[in-house]
């Protein structure tokens, strides 16, 4: 039990730092610091009315004393201003919504007869409330009379930040791992042991450290910073907008574009911690073990092995895609490759990955190549079919897409990531899966072994080597700042997660090579600038961006002329450092605040 907690916890943690976190961050930091006690401007009131503190004279009382001196009211002590608990308000509802909702949500909908989407649109409406309470304070107060009856006063004046939690949590789509998808399947499934409701307790935890951490800042700095003080009333309005505009961005799915162009750069650590071997162990005793052939294979394996025989695609309520939306039996595609993908349209590690399936359909269809996608869903709206067919339409996903609402198949194939490749041979038998995003280039690798060993006089294309949906073959492609993923590097070898001193090697740099020069520290999930940092990347593209985080400046040198300098705050984003009219060949060079922290190339 005790290391099944702190697979929660490690999960949870990871998952509110993770890419998918990000549209709701702001609006966490504002609401943390736009409460009610923060308007300034008001004197205080004492409980009778009478306003205290400003150098009001002294009350008297109308009595005397025996002596017949008048009796002087002792004076009033300042007003005590309330504590601004908004933040803890906020997280406790997220992670109220968020667990009750995930474990429970598909049992209480399926006995109402509602809508399968219901949790989401209340989610938005209850988005677009808050934010109309910020902005019109009537509003506010009429979302707090719910709370009124509690016993506790300062519950009942942050009852709005409660609600704007309950409403984040049933939005909160976070990047999903194997802890969470113990979860979701549990709680879809109605199997709801002391087991899946610890883990789930623990990873809300988890998730809930850093989300406070982050909304105790914008409290902190709305105490603090006196331009905040001043402009409370203003600020209280922009959070609102704020929180209007991201209910409007996540409805029209404007959100998921911002995440897909950011790469998962948790996905590393989160893949070490909920997939090592103590955490296989645990989340595997929560379901049974069927199919235990496919055990004998491992994730990425780098050659091609026997896993048993492909489980059949069973329990799927529908499919689209198909001529008729006839169903599509395995045994029919004997002779051909065929491709299992588990995605789910909201989830954007697979929306990442699909342009890398849809480039693979089209380069290898006529040498014999399927790809069946069974949408596994994570969350209720999920199981809606209009929505995933939407879903797939706005994704270009025109392969045959099996419904497994009941998460049967995902069972058969002992699954446990969104998104999950299966590469199944000529015969039936499943030679190699992939978890995750990433090794997309040795995925291509196995389908074109396995085309060969099914007609070894097939004629191939070649390899599609995408990098990003817009880069051409000669563009140069995505490179990770990763002491294990990097590649491109030349110069003073890496040392790992150490402060150490580089210097940028002679002569001129090869095209798509990178160097570093000054003090960096190299780590798996990124670089940290240190003393003199530089970096120099001799590149051909269009346009070069970098995700950046922390705070600070980069000076950009093209072909060793200054660019532009770019202001770098906040989590990790995406900064353009290179915007050309044509593709070109040039040397770029950052020369990089200490403390900084970089993570990963792209090129246009």
């Amino acid at each position: 039990m005790v290391t099944l907690i702190l697979i929660g916890l490690l999960g949870g943690l990871i998952t509110a730092v993770s890419p998918c976190i990000l549209p709701v961050l702001p609006v966490v930091f504002l609401a943390g610091g736009t409460g009610r006690g923060q308007d300034a401007g008001k004197p205080a009131r004492s409980p009778g009315g009478t306003e205290v503190g400003g150098g009001a004279a002294d009350e008297r009382g109308s009595g005397g004393t025996a002596d017949g001196a008048v009796a002087t009211a002792p004076p009033a002590a300042p007003a005590r201003v309330p504590r601004n608990r908004r933040p803890y308000a906020v997280v406790a509802g997220l992670v109220v919504s968020f667990a009750f909702f995930t474990l429970l949500g598909v049992t209480i909908i399926s006995a109402l007869g509602l809508p399968q989407d219901i949790l989401r649109y209340v989610g938005l409406g209850l988005l677009v409330l808050i934010g109309l309470g910020l902005i019109f304070p009537p509003v506010e107060r009429l979302l707090e009379k719910p709370f009124a009856r509690l016993p506790q006063r300062q519950v009942n004046k942050e009852g709005s930040a409660f609600a704007l939690g309950l409403g984040l949590g049933l939005l909160y789509v976070p990047c999903a791992g194997p802890v969470l998808a113990a979860i979701t399947i549990a709680g879809a499934r109605g199997e709801i042991s002391s087991d899946i409701v610890v883990l789930t307790l623990s990873f809300a935890v988890g998730t809930a450290v850093p989300l406070l951490v982050f909304a105790l800042a914008g409290r902190r700095v709305a105490d603090r910073v006196a331009a905040f003080r001043r402009r409370a009333r203003g600020l209280r309005i922009a959070a609102g907008c704020l929180m209007i505009a991201l209910a409007l961005g996540l409805a029209l799915d404007v959100t998921a574009a911002i995440q897909r162009s950011l790469p998962d750069y948790t996905s590393g650590v989160q893949k070490k911690i909920e997939d090592s071997d103590a955490a296989r162990q645990q989340l595997s005793g929560l379901y049974d073990n069927s199919n235990k052939e496919l055990s004998r294979c491992e994730d990425g394996a780098d050659e091609l092995r026997s896993c048993g025989k492909a489980p059949a695609l069973e329990g799927i309520d529908s499919w689209f895609n198909t001529p008729g939306d006839r169903p599509v039996d395995l045994k029919s595609l004997r002779g051909k490759v065929t491709l299992v993908d588990f995605w789910t349209y909201s989830c954007i590690n697979c929306q990442r990955a699909v342009p890398h399936l849809r480039d693979w359909e089209r380069a290898y269809r006529d040498a014999g190549v399927r790809i069946i996608g069974v949408h596994s869903p994570e969350f209720a709206f999920e199981k809606k079919r209009s929505n995933v067919v939407a879903g797939a339409e706005k994704l270009g996903v025109d392969w045959p897409v099996a419904l497994d609402n009941d998460l049967t198949t995902w069972d058969n194939y002992r699954n446990r990531f969104w998104p999950a490749k299966y590469l199944i041979d000529a015969e039936g038998t499943v030679r190699y899966f992939k978890f995750g995003e990433g090794e997309y280039d040795k995925t291509e690798k196995m389908i074109r072994e396995l085309l060969r060993q099914a007609d070894p006089t097939v004629t191939l294309p070649e390899p599609t080597g995408r990098a990003m949906d817009d880069l051409a073959a000669d563009r140069t492609p995505e490179t990770y700042l990763s002491n294990l993923r990097i590649r491109g590097y030349v110069g003073t070898p890496l040392v790992d997660d150490r402060p150490t001193a580089y210097r940028f090697p002679k002569g001129s740099l090869p095209v798509n090579k990178l160097s570093l020069d000054g003090t960096w520290t190299a780590g798996y999930e990124q670089f940290t600038a240190g003393k003199d940092a530089k970096l120099a990347f001799t590149y051909r593209a269009k346009n070069a961006n970098l995700v950046l985080a922390g705070t600070g400046k980069v000076t950009v040198l093209v072909n060793g002329e200054a660019t532009k300098t770019i202001s770098v705050t906040g989590s990790p984003t995406l900064y353009r450092l290179t915007d050309d009219k044509d593709a070109r060949t040039a040397r770029l060079e950052l020369r990089v605040d200490e403390g900084i922290q970089a993570y990963v190339f792209t090129f246009g």
